[in-house]
C-alpha cells in the first residue's frame, strides 16, 4: 500500500472521475442552446437531467453489489465506454426523445465510476490516508465541472453542438483505455476483497442496510450534495446567464467558483472528519445551516441580489460537495470491507435522489409561472425565486430521518463499543471547563 504504483493508480482513477463529472455536467452550459435546438420548455429540458440522474441513482446499489463481486477496474472502464456512447447519441440526436436516450446512457456510465474509484483507493492506500485522499479525489474530480463550464462552452460556441459532444465522447474512450491498460484492482499479492458470488454480495448489501450508520450516511449525502448538483447539472447556468443577466461568459466563470472553492475547502473537511470522527454529523448539519442562510439572503434580497451575494452563495454551496463525501466516510466506518461497495452505492443514491426531485420541481415551477414563454421570459429572475425556494421544504424533510439515524447510530456505538457521544454543546462546555481548570493561578 501507499507505493509508487499506488500513485499511478490514483492519478488514473482521478482522471476517470474528472471525466465522469465532465460528462455528467456537460448539459449545464448547453442548457440554453438545447432549449432552442430541441424547441422544448423548462420541464422537458429538465427531463434530460432528471432521467440521467434517476438512472444514476437507481444503478448505485446494483453497481455497489457488482463492484463487490467483479472489482472496480472493470466497472470504471465499462462506465467510460457507456458514457462515450451516450454523448455520441446526444451529438447526433434529431429530437428530444433521442437526446433523452443519450443522457440515460451518460447517467448509466457515470453511475459506475465514483464508488468504484473509492473502492480502488481502499485497496491501494492505507486506512489512515483514506479520509483525506477521498476528499482530494472527490473535490479535484469536480474540476470536471470547470471543464464543462469553460472549455466546453467555448467549443460549443465556436464549433457547434455535434463537435462538442463528439469531443466529449473521445475523452471517455481515452480514459477507458488508460484504466484497462494501467490499473489493477489491488497490489500484487494483496487480498482483493471480492464477494465469491452475487448471492454473497447481495447478503452483504442487506447487512449494510440494516446498520443505522449506513442510513446516516445516506441522508448526510442527501442534504449536503443536492443543492450543488442542481446548480451545476442544469439550472445554475440559465439562472446566472439569463435570470441575473450576467451572460454566458460570466455565468461560466461564476460556476467555476464552485469547483475552485470546493478544491480548497475539501481537504479541510477531510482533516476535520479525521480529527473529530464523532462530530462528523455536526459538521454536516453546520454545512446545511450555512447553505440555507446563504440561499435565504439571495432569494429574499429586494430586486436582484448583488454579485457579491451570488459569489458568497456559490462558495457556500461549494462546501456541500466535500461535505457530502462525509457520507462515504460514514459508510467506510460503519461497514466491514467486503460490503463497503454496496454501502457506498446506497449512500450515493441519497444526494442524487433529492437532486432528481429538485431538478424536476424547479422546471415545473418555472413552466407554471411562464407557460410557453421564450427563454428570456421563462428564465426571468422573479421566476427563479419561488423555483429555488423549493429546496427549503425538501431539505428540511430530509433532515428528519438524518437526525433519527444519528440518534440510533450513537446508541449502537455506545452499546457495542462503549463510546458515548455527548451533544455538541455539552462537549464544548466540558472542554471550556477543562481549559479553565488547567490555567495557572496568579
Amino acid at each position: 500500500m501507499d507505493s509508487r504504483r499506488a500513485v499511478v493508480v490514483l492519478v488514473i482513477a482521478g482522471a476517470a472521475y474528472i471525466t465522469a463529472i465532465l460528462q455528467r455536467t456537460s448539459l449545464s452550459v448547453a442548457g440554453v442552446v438545447a432549449t432552442d435546438r430541441f424547441s422544448v420548455d423548462a420541464t422537458a429540458l429538465s427531463s434530460l437531467a432528471v432521467l440521467q440522474l434517476l438512472v444514476y441513482a437507481l444503478l448505485q446499489i446494483p453497481v455497489g453489489v457488482l463492484v463487490d463481486r467483479f472489482g472496480p477496474r472493470a466497472l470504471i472502464g465499462i462506465g467510460a465506454i457507456v458514457m462515450a456512447s451516450g454523448q455520441i447519441v446526444l451529438a447526433v440526436a434529431p429530437d428530444i426523445g433521442i437526446a433523452v436516450l443519450g443522457r440515460i446512457l451518460v447517467g448509466a456510465g457515470d453511475a459506475m465510476t465514483f464508488i468504484s474509484v473509492l473502492r480502488l483507493l481502499g485497496h491501494w492506500f492505507s486506512p489512515r490516508r483514506l479520509p483525506v485522499l477521498s476528499q482530494w479525489v472527490g473535490t479535484l474530480g469536480q474540476s470536471g465541472q470547470l471543464l464543462s463550464a469553460v472549455p466546453l462552452g467555448a467549443v460549443l460556441a465556436t464549433a457547434g453542438w455535434q463537435p462538442a459532444f463528439l469531443g466529449l465522447a473521445s475523452i471517455s474512450v481515452v480514459v477507458a483505455a488508460a484504466v484497462l491498460l494501467a490499473v489493477r484492482d489491488a497490489p500484487p499479492g494483496a487480498e482483493r476483497g471480492r464477494a465469491a458470488t452475487l448471492r454473497i454480495a447481495l447478503r452483504q448489501l442487506r447487512d449494510a442496510l440494516r446498520r443505522p450508520g449506513t442510513r446516516l450516511a445516506f441522508w448526510a449525502h442527501a442534504v449536503t450534495g443536492s443543492p450543488g448538483t442542481v446548480l451545476v447539472m442544469l439550472w445554475g447556468f440559465p439562472a446566472l446567464s439569463v435570470g441575473l443577466g450576467y451572460g454566458p461568459a460570466l455565468a461560466s466563470a461564476l460556476l467555476s467558483i464552485v469547483v475552485v472553492a470546493g478544491a480548497l475547502i475539501g481537504p479541510v473537511i477531510g482533516l476535520l472528519s479525521a480529527r473529530f470522527p464523532y462530530r462528523r454529523s455536526s459538521i454536516v448539519l453546520g454545512i446545511v445551516a450555512v447553505m440555507g442562510a446563504a440561499w435565504a439572503v439571495v432569494l429574499l434580497w429586494p430586486d436582484r441580489p448583488p454579485l457579491a451575494a451570488i459569489v458568497v452563495l456559490l462558495v457556500v454551496i461549494a462546501v456541500g460537495g466535500p461535505g457530502s463525501l462525509i457520507g462515504f466516510d460514514f459508510a467506510r466506518t460503519f461497514n466491514p470491507g467486503p460490503s463497503q461497495g454496496a454501502a457506498s452505492g446506497f449512500v450515493n443514491v441519497g444526494g442524487f435522489s433529492i437532486s432528481v426531485v429538485l431538478l424536476l420541481g424547479i422546471g415545473l415551477v418555472l413552466d407554471a409561472l411562464s407557460p410557453g414563454a421564450e427563454p428570456a421570459a421563462l428564465y426571468a429572475w422573479e421566476n427563479w425565486r419561488p423555483a429555488f425556494a423549493l429546496q427549503f421544504p425538501v431539505i428540511a424533510a430530509a433532515l428528519i430521518p438524518l437526525l433519527i439515524a444519528r440518534r440510533r447510530t450513537r446508541r449502537r456505538l455506545q452499546e457495542e463499543e462503549g463510546i458515548a457521544v455527548a451533544p455538541l454543546w455539552v462537549a464544548i462546555v466540558r472542554r471550556r471547563r477543562a481549559r479553565r481548570s488547567r490555567k495557572p493561578v496568579r
